[in-house]
């Protein structure tokens, strides 16, 4: 039974100073506990990526793995059921694949996965067929396929064949570019969340997300600005404006996002994908921004590589 349902105490007459409760925080979650929770992913993620490569993919299949068991129930409470099994399989498998085989094999693993949901639920029931398919294969590009081009720059950079440290203990630029990557996203909300929280005052998109406010953008824009011009003279050994664009790029995609979590999250009428993080809510509750923004990086950096 919670707060809301229960009878009120008999306030007891006293003289002295009432108890007060607790302020909520403006942007609605533990703000301690969402920055440490938050800060040990990174480091996590961080430590793998930068010492032992397949630590960092196992790491981002299992993020995947817990985001798409989410969307699952989410879905099932709503009376689509998803096909598990195929999605699960090609969840897990993407990242690797992206690792080992590049571009392509990824391209090919999404596929066969798609096909696999789709042969899956064809020897099920014909009730609710098309949304199950639908549900399946919007997944697997959402979650994994995306999250997946986190993986390609280790593969691009030919470091994708050693199981343990990298060799010679030099990190390749692939590693620094995903790194990168993840400092721009975790800049994006940060500033976002600093600014918006102090001076946000236009809502940017009030029917989907009402407490995200064009300031809170404009914070994020020039937190990850900065951090990405720093990043690229002194990690990447890029020009100054090869972080702007990659800033202005990440966050562009991780708001997109965001926004677009906050949509199905609507649609499903949940206000958290799952509490398994505290502070933070569920994984794909951390994971919205990364999975629109890896792709985007992994062809902007493209772009900009001869710079």
């Amino acid at each position: 039974m919670g707060q809301a349902d229960q009878a009120p105490a008999p306030r007891a007459r006293t003289r002295g100073k009432q108890p007060r409760s607790n302020p909520t925080p403006k942007a609605g979650r533990n703000l301690p506990a969402a920055v440490v929770v938050g800060l040990a992913m990174l480091f996590a993620v961080l430590g793998g990526l930068l010492f032992l490569p397949l630590a960092f993919v196992a790491v981002t299949t299992a993020f995947a793995v817990f985001g798409v068991w989410e969307i699952y129930r989410a879905l099932e409470a709503n009376g689509t059921r998803m096909p598990i099994v195929p999605v699960m399989t090609g969840t897990v498998a993407m990242p690797f694949v992206a690792y080992f085989g590049g571009i392509e094999s990824l391209l090919f693993g999404m596929l066969l996965s798609s096909v696999a949901v789709l042969l899956w639920r064809s020897i099920e029931s014909a009730a609710g067929s098309a949304n199950s398919i639908f549900a399946g294969v919007f997944t697997l590009g959402w979650v994994p396929f995306f999250i997946s081009f986190a993986a390609l720059p280790l593969h691009a950079t030919g470091g994708a064949s050693p199981l343990g440290l990298w060799p010679g203990g030099t990190i390749p630029e692939g590693a620094w570019q995903i790194a990168v990557m993840l400092l721009l996203v975790v800049s994006n909300d940060t500033f976002g969340y600093l600014v918006g929280a102090s001076l946000g005052k236009h809502p940017m998109a009030p029917k989907i997300s009402p407490k995200k406010s064009w300031e809170g953008f404009a914070g994020s824009v020039g937190g990850a600005m900065l951090i990405g011009i720093l990043a690229c003279l002194f990690i990447l050994d890029k020009p100054w404006w090869v972080g702007v664009v990659l800033a202005v790029g990440t966050v562009a995609a991780s708001t997109a996002g965001d926004l677009a979590e906050s949509m199905v999250k609507r649609e499903l009428g949940v206000k958290d994908m799952s509490s398994i993080l505290p502070g933070h809510g569920g994984v794909m509750d951390r994971l919205d921004s990364i999975v629109f923004a890896s792709p985007v990086v992994f062809v902007l950096y493209g772009l900009v590589a001869g710079a």
